[in-house]
Parts: C-alpha cells; structure tokens; sequence
C-alpha cells in the first residue's frame, strides 16, 4: 500500500485483529455481489471503502423511481440506467482504489461456475430464491464461500456457508423446497410486501461487517448460523443449523 492508501484505512490498521496485514488482504480480495438493490448497495459500499480490490457486480435491472427508497448507490439522475453501472459510478467515486467490475446480466449456475474461479467470496443480496438455488449449486460445484442476506418488510436475515467445510449446511438444507412450491411465494420481494428503508441498510452492513472479518484475517463466521432480525419488535436471535441427510444439492 502507498502513503495514501496507509492513510485511508488508518482507523482499520488499528484494529486489534486487522493491522496492515489484514488491509493487504482485503486489497487483495476479489469479492461478487449478486443484486445491486437494497441489499447491494450498502454492502458494495462499504466494502469499497473498506478497500476490498476487486468487487464484480450482478444485477440484470435498471434503475427505477421507486428504488431511490433504500437503493443508497444510485440516485435521482441515473434513472433508466443498468444498476450495476450506476452502482460502479457510485463506488468508484467513493474509492479509486477498488476495481468495479459490472455485469448487466441475470446470473446462472453455468454462468457463475465459469466465474466463480477466482472469487474468494460471493454475497447473495438478491430478492428470490430462485436465483439462490442456483448461486447454491454453484458455490457447491466451485467449494466458493458465501453469505445469504434477505430483507423484507421489517424482518431479516443472513446466514453464511462454506462448502469446503464438511460441517456446513447449504442453502437447500434451510429451504428446501421452496423453488418446488408454486405456492411458497419464492419470488416474492419488497415489491409485494414492501420495506422499510433502513432495514436493508442495517442487514447489508451486518452482511459487509462479517465479510470483511473474513477476508481480513480478523476471525471466521460459524458456519450455518441463521441470524434472524425482528426489526418491528427490536428482537435478534440465532439458530444452528445443520447440513440435512437429505438434502439434494449438498448431499447428492
């Protein structure tokens, strides 16, 4: 790192746990984040400014007048552009240091085994749980680590999952059937049941948190455990879950 850079992440450095060592490891992460929304947006940010090197950006949609709720990355005059280049305008600004790398495109398994090879994390910060089944089968086929975040309503979660940890649970053992069910309202988002702006914003900073404790160094998140946010009640708790005998995507 140079002067400035010293200079940027000096209240990291001083971190018990972080030092220079663990700045150096965040420059040179590499880190996907799937969805450049509510949930996205605080965590691109913060991870930009926290000095992750390389952040790559999926999201197939644009901006629209009704995202400038909770969306923090984009703003009034970047209506009608993709997300990702809006969101990569945003960060890049925020820190020239972090390499932004868009992709104005809907993710798929095949597409995200092809390059999820050299991504040392991957960030669900979708809204439908169909797209999560197949971040799932292909975290699984790549051993790629990751952190579900969903946000809805005033309600929250995050979990995180290794699949190169033989204890690890996957997204299937949570839910497992929800992509089966036409009933189970997978699609389902903050466009039917709606949100409350900061709710995103305190779930995507949870989500930035434990992933820059990760790839710094500063300490590893326990697998499978699900953290569920009651935002209405002001309540937080934890379950531990465990990897299901039956489950069909990490078991098969």
């Amino acid at each position: 790192m140079n002067d400035e850079e010293l200079l940027r992440y000096s209240r990291h450095i001083l971190l018990d746990g972080m030092d220079i060592e663990g700045q150096e490891a965040l420059k040179n992460a590499r880190v996907m984040i799937i969805g450049a929304g509510g949930l996205g947006s605080p965590v691109a940010m913060y991870l930009a400014a926290a000095g992750v090197g390389t952040l790559e950006l999926v999201d197939p949609d644009q901006v629209e007048l009704s995202n400038l709720q909770r969306q923090i990355a984009h703003v009034s005059d970047r209506l009608g552009m993709d997300k990702v280049a809006s969101a990569a305008e945003s960060l890049r600004a925020l820190n020239p240091f972090c390499q932004v790398i868009p992709h104005a495109l809907a993710a798929t398994e095949s597409w995200l085994e092809t390059h999820l090879e050299s991504v040392d994390l991957l960030l669900d910060c979708t809204d439908n749980a169909n797209i999560r089944y197949q971040i799932n089968r292909a975290c699984l086929a790549t051993s790629t680590p990751w952190f579900s975040a969903a946000a809805v309503g005033m309600s929250g979660q995050l979990v995180f999952f290794d699949p190169a940890d033989e204890h690890s649970p996957c997204y299937r053992c949570l839910y497992p059937d929800l992509d089966r069910d036409p009933e189970s309202g997978a699609a389902d988002g903050c466009a039917e049941s709606g949100v409350l702006a900061p709710v995103v914003g305190v779930v995507g900073c949870l989500q930035a948190v434990e992933a820059l404790k990760l790839l710094s160094g500063m300490e590893r998140p326990q697998v499978g455990r699900l953290q569920l946010f009651d935002f209405r009640a002001s309540q937080w708790r934890s379950l531990q879950l465990k990897p299901s005998r039956n489950c069909t995507d990490c078991q098969s």
